[in-house]
């Protein structure tokens, strides 16, 4: 892209922050008596409808009873569920109400809204497609196959053929849908104003998480010049769609490739120019990554250690204390608490039929914090989030089952796998699982042990459950070992792993510091696992760990890991006493004694 091109675009969506500047005062709020806060309502009109009349904000006929209460939609209000379109209007409706009697309604923009208006579809169910029906114009929908039909330039499709698919692709209702999110539609217009972030009593809000995206830009930028990348893309999406250089039927991801094909443009003005430039900028922006505001999985599943820091420079950017997230649906579907209570998350699955949850209704009010399901059950406050390495069977196992599973569960298999693993298969007569084990080293050391029970001391969670076990006589460990999981060979070459909900990089990070303090010198491609659920790495083979030597190994001496200022207050609080009382049995004196003195190596590192 020409280099004069760039700073027009960005020329327009500075000014457009500057407007979002101006409503800074719509995103900040002090002394409020009371706020409700639901999220990731994916078309469950009823769920919703209930919990928000246990949390007292609507009443029977779905008029506001809230009074001054603030109620905040977390993002995520469409898609996969059937009634989205009779979500958005009760919100709009309640919006007005609201005001009128002191109180106020935060509707955030969530990645599934985002998707919707830029096109990215694949979520739409067929019932929120079929709720317009009766708004297509059936031009709009022959234009539209005539259009379509036009793009399949060299296929073999018969016009019967063509026509079906085209039904199939698109059914009755989506030209309909695709004018109401659009900039100007009923919809996309409402839903182009709305935030990204609100803070209320030092409490923000926000879809995906808090991510070091927000540290570096603060409140103003997100809501500014990070959402207006998308109100640029939606309106720049539009000018080439009026043109037919793009359709309403071209998929989101082809939009960048589609335009390539179709360029150069003969006689393309000014305006179309510029707008394919816009749309092959914007079409992966840092707002719509993984790594921005909508996305971001860090707060839910990355370890205090590693996500701490990063946790408290955003918070400290945009003046709040702790933050209420949705997006990621929590283990057992619970409004669930981390680090603490700064984090709180609540998308607990209201939509049913896809994420067997239901409807929770987050309360912060003079009390501090409750919960009331849609069944107008009080649950109390926000449960602490269960601490898990590796994907959990049998309805989510927390880590102290596992810990009596494996210490009591019979054995009913056992052999050797290919790199030498003594594995164990265990059951208590309704579940199974695998195990690892091994035989003690020497008295009074069992490295895995010790490893495991480290790691719960320092809020690690990387180190799978591992407990003291003998079997057929002979004293050693058993260790959880999840079913789905590759070692970094596999992940090598197989190029996997960007995805990862915690980064790798910061994952890696981890891994590094806690095998300085272990003195770990055996961490190699074989040992380093992960877990395919959301690409954990999971920290096993700990045979080499714990020498008795106090300084750092050999191997990561070379190796420029960082020690953040979470680490350093969690390793330098260890001391013999807690050493002693938490591992004792399982490390000799001499490697406490060791571990400490690496402990203070760390504390004291740059």
């Amino acid at each position: 892209m020409q280099r004069h091109k760039v700073y027009k675009i960005l020329s327009v969506i500075m000014a457009l922050s500057a407007q979002s500047s101006a409503l800074s005062d719509e995103w900040l709020f002090d002394d409020v008596e009371r706020v409700v806060a639901i999220s990731d309502i994916h078309g469950a009109f009823e769920p919703m409808v209930n919990a928000l009349r246990a949390a007292a904000i609507v009443d029977d006929d779905l008029a506001w009873s809230g009074a001054r209460s603030h109620l905040v939609i977390v993002g995520d209000i469409v898609d996969r569920g059937p009634d989205s379109r009779e979500v958005m209007d009760l919100l709009m409706d309640l919006e007005q109400q609201a005001v009128a009697a002191g109180g106020m309604v935060h509707v955030l923009i969530g990645n599934h809204e985002v998707m919707n208006l830029s096109g990215d579809l694949r979520y739409v169910s067929s019932a929120e497609y079929a709720a317009f029906s009766t708004d297509e114009l059936e031009q709009d929908r022959e234009r539209g196959f005539a259009a379509y039909a036009d793009s399949r330039t060299g296929g073999d499709d018969t016009p019967e053929g063509l026509r079906t698919l085209f039904e199939q692709r698109f059914p009755k209702g989506f030209f309909a849908h695709r004018r109401a999110f659009s900039s100007s539609g009923k919809y996309g217009k409402w839903l182009l104003s709305k935030p990204v972030v609100v803070v209320i009593n030092g409490t923000a809000f926000v879809h995906g998480g808090l991510s070091p995206m927000i540290a570096k830009v603060g409140l103003e930028g997100v809501n500014g010049s990070l959402r207006n990348e998308t109100v640029e893309y939606v309106r720049q999406l539009e000018v080439l769609q009026n043109a037919e250089i793009l359709l309403p039927t071209d998929a989101f991801y082809d939009h960048p490739d589609i335009l390539d094909q179709r360029m150069p443009l003969q006689n393309a003005s000014a305006e179309i120019s510029e707008a394919v430039n816009a749309v092959k900028a914007l079409n992966n922006s840092d707002f719509n990554s993984l790594s921005g505001p909508l996305w971001y999985r860090g707060n839910i599943v990355c370890s205090e250690l590693v996500e701490s820091d990063k946790l408290a420079a955003a918070l400290l950017a945009i003046d709040a204390n702790r933050v209420v997230i949705g997006h990621t649906p929590t283990p057992g579907r619970q409004v669930l608490e981390r680090f603490g209570g700064r984090i709180i998350e609540i998308d607990t699955g209201m939509l049913n039929a896809y994420y067997g949850g239901s409807a929770n209704a987050l309360v912060i009010d003079e009390n501090g914090l409750s919960v009331v399901n849609q069944d107008g059950s009080d649950v109390s406050a926000p449960r602490p989030h269960p601490r898990s390495v590796g994907s959990r069977p049998a309805g989510a196992m927390s880590a102290e089952e596992i810990e009596e599973f494996l210490s009591v569960a019979s054995v009913v298999a056992r052999a050797d796998d290919a790199l030498g693993r003594d594995l164990v298969t265990l059951s208590d007569g309704k579940r199974q699982l695998g195990a690892v084990f091994a035989e003690r080293q020497d008295r009074n050391f069992y490295p895995e042990v010790a490893a495991y029970r480290l790691d719960r001391l320092l809020k690690l969670d990387m180190v799978p459950v591992t407990v003291l076990r003998e079997l057929d006589g002979v004293e050693g460990s058993l260790q959880f070992n999840p079913d789905d999981w590759i070692n970094e060979d596999v992940r090598r070459q197989t190029n996997r792993g960007g995805s990862a909900w915690c980064p790798l990089p910061e994952q890696w990070n981890a891994m590094f510091v806690f095998d300085a303090l272990t003195h770990n010198d055996d961490r190699n491609a074989g040992n380093i696992v992960y877990n395919l659920d959301w690409w954990q790495l999971m920290l096993v083979d700990h045979e080499q760990a714990f020498s008795k030597r106090k300084g750092l190994p050999a191997r990561l001496k070379e190796v420029p890991f960082k020690v953040g200022q979470r680490w350093k207050e969690v390793i330098g609080a260890l001391d013999e006493t807690s050493l002693q009382e938490n591992l004792g049995d399982v490390l000799d004196q001499k490697r406490i004694a060791a571990l400490l003195a690496r402990g203070a190596v760390l504390v004291e590192s740059d």
